[in-house]
C-alpha cells in the first residue's frame, strides 16, 4: 500500500516512489491465505523517524522551509529532514500584507505537531504576529512598572508627610477656643 512506502512523505501513486519492475527491500506485514496475498511494507524496514521528530518540530518552534505546492486551501512546505508541512492559506500572510508564493523561502513556526496523522501544520503569519504581541505585552510590562514606580514615589511622599495626632487635635481645638 502507498501509505507503508514512507514514513515521511506522502505519495498518490506508488511511480512517484519507485518504478515498475524495481528490485526494493521489504518486509512481510500480514499473509491472508484463503486469498493469497501478501502485505508488504518498505518504510517498516526503518525506524519510525516521528517520535524522534517531535521535539524537532515542537509546536512555536521555527524553521527555514520552501513553498513545493500551492492551492486555493493553502501551501505544501517543504521542512529540513525531508519533512513536509501544510500552511493554510490564512498562515501564508507577510507583514507587508502579501503572500508567501509558490518556490518561496520563509520561517514558519509550526502550530501543530500530530504524530498518530504524521501531519505538520505550519504558519508563517504567527511568526511576525507573535512579534507585534510581544511587542504589546513589553509596552504593558512597562507600563505596570512604570505605575509602580510611580505609586511607591507616592507612598515614599505621603509617609513623609506628618500627621495629625490625638494630641495634635487637642492643640488645633484650644487654638480654635482663643
Amino acid at each position: 500500500h502507498i501509505s507503508d512506502l514512507s514514513w515521511l512523505k506522502r505519495f498518490n501513486h506508488p511511480s512517484e516512489y519507485t518504478k515498475s519492475g524495481a528490485e526494493i527491500d521489504v518486509a512481510i506485514l500480514n499473509i491472508d491465505k484463503e486469498n493469497r496475498k501478501l502485505q508488504l511494507g518498505h518504510k517498516q524496514l526503518e525506524e519510525d523517524p516521528w517520535n524522534t521528530l517531535q521535539d524537532t518540530f515542537a509546536v512555536g518552534t521555527t524553521h527555514e522551509g520552501t513553498v513545493v505546492r500551492k492551492d486555493d486551501k493553502g501551501a505544501v512546505v517543504q521542512l529540513p529532514y525531508g519533512l513536509e508541512g501544510f500552511a493554510p492559506s490564512r498562515h501564508l500572510g507577510k507583514e507587508d500584507g502579501k503572500v508567501v508564493g509558490a518556490d518561496e523561502t520563509a520561517e514558519f513556526m509550526v502550530i501543530e505537531f500530530d504524530r498518530n496523522e504524521k501531519r505538520i501544520v505550519v504558519s508563517h503569519t504567527r511568526i511576525w504576529e507573535q512579534g507585534k504581541v510581544e511587542e504589546v505585552e513589553a509596552a504593558k510590562k512597562e507600563a505596570r512598572a512604570d505605575a509602580e514606580t510611580t505609586r511607591k514615589a507616592v507612598k515614599s511622599v505621603q509617609s513623609k508627610v506628618e500627621k495629625a495626632t490625638l494630641g495634635d487635635l487637642g492643640v488645633l481645638a484650644d487654638l480654635k477656643k482663643k
